[in-house]
């Protein structure tokens, strides 16, 4: 992971009106739409000074004012639909990432996250949080994973813990988890990891790269072509905008084709091909507050949606392409995640951006900068820049479910901190999942 985020650039072409969660970690390109002023209208009835960001398209609706946590988690479909009204997402532009983009890309290196502000025996012992550029190696998740449940990294590993966000939200930071190093998985990929892949896209004239995991569509079962990655992966932050030609590969490389210099094709290295992205969404606070080169209270808000199309045109979707999606598992008790497994493409050294790795981290700590916000869970886990966005999974009755991405990390690449996917999340993905169908 690099040495303050990890995401990687997830890249969109032309403009089209789309959802756009915004991530809530550093490791992002600065990009995201700037702060307007505050607006008496805003969704729910918000009094905070700060507002979401606006658009900047001629005739768009006046800026939202930045919700509060609690303000936030009651929001309505209605609230949820005013603020994807200020956002903009392009569409990839067919055919722009070749394979030499694609090898060449960055992960995003900012600089170090702020710390907690725990008692120092709490806190994890690594350097400050640095926001992964590459998402962590996804789980394998065809219909319903078989493997055995993936640890929960150790960004929040207790039940309870402070006031504010219910099971997310609390004050309190666990010690830093043993070191868990990641391993790659063995080519060719299983079936079910295929819902795991490489994200691309650009911040400014830069190109980058991420990690996201294929989720199951609450409003199209069977039929998903959604993608939970990182905001960092999406959206620049604070006084930035959306990326562009933000393009998601499914099982990116299972063959080994680009392994270890190996000079194979593009159409050997994406046995999917690239699914352009037509529609994210981000949390308002990223968009409002998240400095993109350091982790902080922002980042306990890092998740971000994509909706992506069919690169042949047709009505196919996603899930039913790569053969699963994994269902994402809101406000899980933290006592029932005895242990979570990372999946992701870190590039940033001693990784190289080409192998999916997965670390399994065992039961997640806790890690927060914000009380009031949900607590992030936390893990020993070593990826680098380029993994940001990856999913992060475990089980629940007997199938496997999504419950993080990677979001922030250490500088010493010796733990790694998701968001814990709280009613905020959930009812982000329920208005994109019946917005943008």
């Amino acid at each position: 992971m690099s040495s303050i985020s990890r995401a990687t650039r997830a890249a969109l072409g032309a403009s089209v009106v789309a959802l756009t969660m915004v991530v809530a970690t550093a490791c992002g390109p600065d990009n995201s739409d700037p702060a307007a002023a505050p607006t008496a209208g805003a969704p729910g009835g918000t009094t905070a000074a700060a507002t979401a960001g606006a658009t900047d398209k001629p005739g768009g609706l006046p800026p939202i004012k930045l919700p509060t946590a609690d303000e936030l988690k009651k929001w309505s479909f209605d609230d949820w639909d005013k603020w994807a009204q200020q956002n903009v997402v392009s569409p990839a532009v067919k055919g722009f990432w070749d394979l030499q983009k694609i090898l060449k890309a960055k992960p995003y290196k900012p600089g170090p996250g702020s710390q907690p502000t725990a008692p120092a025996t709490a806190q994890p012992t690594s350097a400050a949080p640095a926001q992964p550029t590459t998402p962590p190696p996804a789980q394998p998740t065809a219909a319903q994973p078989t493997t055995a449940a993936p640890t929960q990294p150790g960004g929040s590993g207790a039940t309870g813990g402070g006031t504010g966000g219910g099971n997310g939200g609390g004050s309190q930071n666990d010690p830093q988890p043993k070191l868990v190093e990641m391993k790659p998985l063995p080519h060719p990929f299983a079936k079910p990891a295929h819902v795991n892949g490489k994200l691309f896209f650009q911040d400014g004239k830069q190109d980058y790269v991420c990690s996201g995991t294929v989720v199951s569509d609450p409003a199209n079962p069977g039929k998903s072509n959604l993608v939970w990655t990182a905001s960092h992966c999406l959206h620049g932050g604070k006084g930035g905008k959306y990326h562009t030609n933000i393009t998601f590969a499914p099982a990116f490389n299972s063959s080994g084709a680009v392994s270890a210099g190996k000079q194979g094709t593009l159409a050997d290295a994406e046995p999917y091909g690239e699914w352009g992205a037509v529609a994210g969404m981000v949390a308002p606070q990223w968009t409002a507050e998240a400095d993109p080169e350091n982790g902080g209270p922002w980042s306990q808000y890092d998740f971000g949606i994509l909706r992506v199309a069919n690169p042949d045109g047709s009505a196919k979707s996603l899930e039913e392409v790569v053969g699963g999606s994994v269902p994402v598992w809101f406000n899980a008790p933290r006592e029932q995640i005895a242990s979570v497994s990372t999946y992701g493409y870190p590039a940033a050294k001693p990784f190289d951006g080409m192998e999916l790795e997965h670390c399994e981290a065992g039961k997640p700590a806790r890690r927060s900068m914000d009380p009031s916000r949900p607590t992030m869970l936390m893990t020993g886990c070593n990826g680098s820049g380029g993994d940001s966005g990856g999913g992060w999974f475990t089980t629940k009755d007997g199938k496997q479910v999504l419950v993080s991405d990677t979001s922030i990390g250490g500088s010493d690449n010796t733990w790694e901190a998701g968001p814990y996917l709280d009613d905020v999340a959930q009812h982000a993905l329920e208005y994109f999942s019946k917005k943008s169908k």
